[in-house]
């Protein structure tokens, strides 16, 4: 079993930074395919990033590209989404994700990819 564990959310501003992290402890023997997702009550759960096993490849939403950056901790299977020039729209409950059996990176975008989730972690910007 694999426990994923966010942290770092809270309040900012518009025009303001946030960084949260993702932790992955457990039965794990390899680094996972690991994303971000965020939503929003009432509205469906919407991709923000994910980042490949090698941490080479990185796919974003249209809606933060240029904006966020996901990156890999030198620790495994750490990862942070890094979140610059925030908007209202961003607030939102952010879920780390991840995925044992990475496969083609125009599949990472769908939750339905990812059998591990953490609990989430509030993210608020004020206008």
């Amino acid at each position: 079993q694999v426990q994923l564990a966010e942290s770092g959310g809270g309040l900012v501003q518009a025009g303001g930074s946030l960084r949260v992290s993702c932790v992955a402890s457990g039965r794990i023997f390899s680094n996972l395919l690991m994303g971000w997702f965020r939503q929003v009550p009432g509205k469906e759960r919407e991709f923000v990033a994910a980042i490949s096993r090698s941490g080479y490849i990185i796919r974003y939403a249209d809606s933060v590209k240029g904006r966020f950056t996901m990156r890999r901790g030198s620790v495994q299977n750490t990862v942070f989404l890094q979140m610059d020039d925030l908007k209202p729209e961003d607030t939102a409950v952010y879920y780390c994700a991840a995925e044992s059996d990475a496969g083609d990176s125009d599949l990472w975008r769908s939750g339905n990819l990812y059998a591990y989730w953490g609990q989430g972690t509030q993210v608020t910007v004020s206008s």
